[in-house]
């Protein structure tokens, strides 16, 4: 996983510079927003994990135009986020991520993210575990820490929602929250930080009912099942199933989802 970690440090420090000026953002037809961060870290990465595995094809949310026609022969792909949270970006707040996963038979087996303005680095490969390392640049620290960090309390929940994204459905699943814990503590983040707290034992569950990307949970849910926690898919209804989110789809957007310990 070295040229992986290498590839999500890199672009790290790129963006890191961009985001210190004042860049211009574009917005997609989706009016999602898009800065020259984000194609700048989606070339680094790409350039690093073709030198390294010329014959693992990428996906990126900066390159996503390949035709599931092409894409669905893959039994293995590198599934790339070059800026997770762009909006978190943009208001300068921090909470932003790069994230490569390399998914194997529509599943994620190995997983990494970097927070730049952070400098925290997660890391997990399937039958190694999840670990995180902060100050990975700015200190040099390389002594990672084994995920989880911490265990659950039996009174108590911590729920991670979105900073940007709260639906009414993932208020309702917090409120009932409430029937089983005798404390029930909110906790906002952005990006795939959510995914990451939930890895490390800092939030019991993650709700997102709401949309997301193959490339936004692929990283983190490595890094979530490699910690021992789930990722599991959830109906329409909010009814959780006992089905990990898969990927390579033919529509590449995620259904809902529940993330726990």
């Amino acid at each position: 996983m070295q040229f992986v970690i290498q590839a999500a440090l890199e672009a790290g420090r790129k963006i890191m510079d961009i985001y210190e000026t004042d860049f211009e953002v574009e917005y997609k037809e989706d009016e999602s927003p898009l800065t020259i961060a984000d194609q700048t870290s989606h070339e680094i990465i790409k350039s690093v994990l073709q030198e390294h595995t010329p014959d693992i094809p990428v996906l990126s949310e900066e390159g996503k135009g390949i035709a599931y026609e092409d894409r669905k022969q893959w039994d293995r792909f590198w599934l790339v986020d070059p800026i997770d949270g762009t909006k978190e970006f943009i208001k300068k707040n921090g909470e932003f991520t790069v994230n490569i996963a390399l998914i194997e038979d529509g599943r994620p087996t190995a997983g990494v993210i970097y927070a730049p303005a952070l400098d925290d680095l997660y890391v997990a490969e399937t039958g190694k575990g999840a670990y995180k390392v902060s100050g990975v640049l700015k200190e040099g620290n390389r002594n990672p820490q084994s995920l989880p960090l911490k265990q659950p309390e039996a009174t108590k929940a911590n729920v991670v929602a979105s900073r940007s994204h709260m639906s009414e459905e993932t208020e309702a699943f917090i409120s009932t929250l409430g029937e089983t814990y005798d404390q029930v503590d909110t906790i906002s983040a952005g990006s795939s930080l959510k995914l990451c707290l939930v890895a490390e034992g800092k939030a019991d569950y993650y709700p997102r009912f709401a949309p997301t990307m193959e490339w936004d949970t692929a990283a983190g849910q490595a890094i979530v099942e490699c910690s021992g926690g789930v990722v599991n898919t959830v109906l329409d209804s909010g009814e959780e199933t006992d089905t990990p989110l898969s990927y390579n789809k033919e529509i590449l957007k995620n259904p809902w989802l529940l993330a726990k310990r």
